[in-house]
């Protein structure tokens, strides 16, 4: 018999509150995987929502901070930061507009820094290398 016929039978009865049983059951579905990485290489998984923020993870990890980790334990949840895709998220950054996959584990990198990189920094490192600027590139043509 399936979760959700058991349900139905039980709500007939008046067994049971009206309740998604079903939904319940694939709760895990609806969220995201995330496998977070220390810098000295330990990790552990977390199951979050898209809709919570970068901020909302560092906080709940700083709450719930694993005994494995207490070598790199931080003082405040502000100086936790995550890395996705080799930048910095800022703390209003949710799941869900990073467009993460459900039901596949994600991997950041999660450090402590008081303070995020400047925006343009990596502009600036290109141009400086000579890599110049996206919007005002020169080109010859030989015909």
């Amino acid at each position: 018999m399936y979760a959700s016929q058991w349900f139905l039978r039980r709500c007939s009865f008046g067994l049971l509150k009206a309740a998604p049983f079903v939904t319940s059951l694939n709760s895990d579905r609806d969220k995201i995987n995330l496998r977070l990485i220390l810098v000295s290489g330990k990790t552990k998984e977390y199951l979050f929502s898209p809709s919570d923020s970068a901020g909302d993870i560092a906080q709940h990890v700083f709450d719930n901070w694993p005994e494995d980790w207490a070598e790199e334990a931080v003082e405040k949840a502000e100086i936790l930061r995550l890395i996705y895709q080799g930048r910095f998220l800022h703390s209003n950054v949710t799941l869900g507009a990073l467009g993460l996959p459900f039901g596949r584990t994600t991997v950041m990198h999660l450090v402590p820094r008081e303070n995020l990189p400047e925006p343009n920094s990596q502009d600036q490192r290109q141009k400086s290398k000579g890599g110049g600027s996206s919007c005002c590139s020169t080109s010859c043509v030989i015909l």
